[in-house]
């Protein structure tokens, strides 16, 4: 952790601390005038973690209140309590305890969130694997990380030949047997469920980047302050006791924070292990449930139902549409809006810096496609190329971000890149006069056509804005003449008859000369990893 070491920044960290109170006031999660909860729930997350010890104080708040709905059903705090101290003891024989990486290949269920709160109450440390990722990648970061035990869902068991350590089946197929390998359900109903001491050492979570261009990085959540949820409830106001719909994977960065913040409030939290649009409206019609949380590709596939289908279901409680993990395009997040009111909240950030900005339903309405400002706890500054701030609207540079939960460095011992203790999210973007980010691209994916930069976020968005297009990707390819130009990859809409010069006169009518892809191939989808970013090096 860095302390301040200047008296401006001493005053910023008062400012923010009393901020940060406040905002955890309003949220709920400071019981005044019972300040001694709030106590005991700052010392049970220092003991066990945000997980567990967010869901024991939920726990001990009300007993009866549901804590998860999954399949399976539904289950209590207390129940989720509970099962996790079985568990735990159970792992406990087996010698998973204090520093060991245990490894998660599993779908969004009840097992998942009990493998999570039992690895928080031994102290061990959580690995979550990417459900999309293929043998080759699972087998090589199993190996870097020193796994020692692996929980996973029966469906992935062809992909582990490679990977050694105990093995625990979270989710079974119905009617299946198991002999070999100790099921999550069977250790829990077959072991003492009473609350274990404290580790010597909280554990943690080791999440991935998503290894599009490569063997995915491990990148270490740090111990965080019980005052760092702040930065997630001061532009989104989720409040206690309310219900959300996590439909973004919990092995990703967006729906770990979520859950955590989910059960830290005494939420609901409706889990689904596969994504269905229509049948997460009717989860969130069944719940009544105030908050959504998607990733853009999800969100696509909600609203492309129409309003027909999306009206048949009462969607009437949702006061939060919470969007992370990839860009939202300006049309999808208008089209959003239309459908379902102002309740697109808008989160740029990444699995290293964690939280950067939020854009509330307000700077979405002045601003379609802006990532918002910085909360509470957060900073983000603009460098060139050089290292010198930009401060000029309308000037890109490249984006570096403060924040109490961004990460220290990868596993391997690398790290981001770092200016005045600021740490380089990779993008590029600007601000404009009113202060709210737009994030014009990848640093990497910057294409020099000659001469001039071209980012194809803004091709991308112009393209998907029509209605014959449902989406778009945009690369550079090697040309002659400029050094690079654009190929687009576009998917149409259903029905539509378009060619590639129609595309190609369409981006010429609205972009300079330069931003006008010279090739243009038709796809019926675009590659995706299993949190809709855009495989680009399938493109190539």
């Amino acid at each position: 952790m860095r302390y301040p070491t200047t008296v401006s920044e001493l005053v910023t960290k008062v400012t923010d601390t009393a901020r940060s109170v406040g905002v955890l006031w309003q949220a709920g999660l400071v019981p005044f005038p019972r300040l001694d909860e709030g106590l005991r729930s700052l010392v049970a997350v220092r003991k066990f973690g945000p997980f567990a010890g967010a869901n024991h104080i939920s726990a001990r708040r009300d007993p009866q209140a549901v804590g998860l709905v999954d399949e399976l059903g539904p289950l209590t705090f207390k129940q989720l309590d509970d099962r996790s101290n079985a568990l735990a003891r159970a792992w406990a024989d087996r010698g998973i305890g204090v520093g060991t990486m245990v490894a998660a290949l599993c779908r969004d269920h009840r097992g998942l969130v009990l493998a999570t709160l039992a690895t928080g109450k031994l102290g061990a440390r959580l690995l979550l694997m990417n459900t999309g990722f293929a043998k080759p990648q699972l087998t090589d970061v199993a190996q870097r990380e020193q796994v020692k035990a692996l929980v996973y869902d029966e469906e992935f068991t062809e992909l582990l030949d490679g990977i050694e350590g105990d093995r625990y089946l979270a989710w079974t197929e119905q009617g299946s047997r198991h002999q070999d390998v100790p099921v999550l359900d069977e250790l829990i109903a077959s072991t003492d469920d009473r609350p274990l001491p404290a580790p010597a050492k909280p554990g943690g979570f080791v999440l991935l980047t998503s290894g599009t261009t490569g063997t995915p990085k491990g990148a270490p959540r740090p111990s965080v302050s019980g005052l760092d949820s702040a930065q997630l409830l001061d532009r989104i106001p989720l409040r206690v006791g309310e219900s959300t719909f996590l439909a973004a994977p919990m092995f990703h960065a967006t729906g770990l924070s979520q859950s955590i913040l989910s059960f830290a409030l005494g939420s609901k939290v409706v889990l689904r292990r596969k994504f269905d649009p229509e049948a997460t409206l009717r989860g969130i019609a069944e719940h009544r449930c105030t908050a959504l949380v998607v990733v853009p590709t999800m969100l696509q596939r909600i609203v492309d139902l129409g309003p027909e289908v999306i009206g048949k279901y009462d969607t009437s409680a949702l006061r939060i549409i919470f969007v992370a993990g990839s860009a939202l395009s300006p049309d999808l997040g208008n089209r959003a809006t239309k459908l379902f009111g102002d309740v697109v909240h808008n989160l740029y950030g990444s699995t290293e810096v964690a939280v950067a900005t939020v854009a509330t339903p307000e700077d979405w309405r002045k601003a379609p496609g802006t990532v918002g400002k910085a909360p509470v706890g957060c900073k983000v500054v603009l460098y060139d190329e050089h290292g010198k701030r930009i401060t000029e609207p309308g000037v890109t540079g490249r984006v570096f971000v403060g924040s109490g939960l961004s990460f220290t460095g990868y596993t391997d011992g690398r790290h981001k890149e770092l200016i005045d203790g600021l740490l380089s999210s990779g993008d590029v973007g600007h601000f404009d006069e009113n202060g709210l980010l737009f994030i014009d691209g990848r640093d990497d994916e910057m294409i020099v056509s000659g001469g001039e930069n071209v980012f194809p976020i803004e091709v991308e968005n112009l393209l998907v804005e029509r209605e014959d297009v449902i989406e778009a990707a945009v690369i550079g390819v090697a040309d002659e003449e400029f050094g690079q130009r654009l190929k687009a990859f576009v998917v149409p809409a259903e029905g539509a008859d378009l060619g590639e010069e129609e595309i190609r006169a369409y981006v010429k009518a609205n972009l300079a000369r330069y931003k006008v892809p010279r090739e243009v191939e038709f796809l019926p989808e675009l590659p995706r990893n299993a949190t809709g970013k855009v495989l680009r090096s399938e493109l190539k």
